[in-house]
């Protein structure tokens, strides 16, 4: 398992070269962050060539998959999105799926599953993976159509793509559903990345209803190899998240 730093989290509002100085400076080489369109990116692949860091992840554009009426413009945001992937040399995108229309449940999800096979031939020429992402419905995201990896699973089934896989973002499922490890082992072969963050609250892993030591080393004994971004907004300095995070998740320098 791999950790990844989202900046637009842990380093809300400072500047993105100074927050990827810190990353690196703890003894970590990969961040990832929310949406593209507010940066710098000429000036990202730059440092990323000066500095060796990897990006992980980052967002696709906001584009609601629940309206079938917004599929072209969600298309086209992916192959611009693509784009920028391909010049930070990132192979993963985060997607969400929108928000829910009020239309029947079957019917919106019909069109989130046919907008993400439209997506599937693009993401598989490019050798990128689009993770969708569930959110909890109680605290953070009212009103949005995914909140369970259950249904992201069966929704992942019929898409039927190595090229679209699910976002376990283990702070929204402890709200949403818990029961993380046994989830986690039946989902991985189609959890293309995790998020983590401390719950209730959304900080730093020690501060946590969950037991991180745990949970990660079930995803360890699992053989994952992909990433695990940490995506929380201290309460404490970032050096203290980043430290107790590399120690509980085994990481190697």
């Amino acid at each position: 398992m791999k950790i990844s730093v989202c900046i637009d989290a842990v380093y809300a509002g400072k500047d993105i070269t100074a927050a990827i100085d810190d990353v690196m400076a703890n003894g970590l080489d990969t961040i990832e962050f929310w949406g593209w369109e507010d940066k710098d990116i000429q000036k990202l692949a730059k440092y990323q060539k000066e500095k060796g860091f990897r990006v992980a992840a980052f967002c696709t554009k906001f584009i609601s998959l629940t309206d079938p009426l917004l599929r072209r413009d969600y298309v086209k945001g992916l192959e611009e999105t693509l784009e920028i992937a391909e010049r930070l040399n990132c192979r993963c995108l985060i997607t969400q799926t929108g928000a829910d229309t009020g239309k029947d449940r079957e019917i919106q999800k019909k069109s989130l599953i046919e907008g993400l096979k439209a997506c599937a031939p693009i993401l598989e020429k490019k050798g990128v993976t689009l993770v969708v992402e569930p959110l909890n419905l109680r605290v953070d995201h009212q009103g949005y159509f995914l909140s369970g990896s259950d249904e992201a699973a069966e929704i992942l089934k019929e898409v039927g793509s190595p090229n679209v896989k699910m976002l376990f973002d283990i702070y929204h499922q402890q709200i949403t559903e818990g029961d993380l490890i046994r989830r986690i082992r039946k989902y991985l072969p189609c959890i293309g990345h995790f998020h983590a963050a401390g719950n209730p609250g959304r900080h730093e892993l020690y501060q946590s209803e969950i037991n991180y030591p745990y949970v990660f080393q079930a995803i360890e004994n699992e053989a994952y190899e992909g990433y695990m971004g940490l995506e929380y907004f201290p309460e404490d300095a970032p050096e203290a998240g980043l430290v107790y995070a590399k120690k509980v998740s085994g990481w190697k320098e």
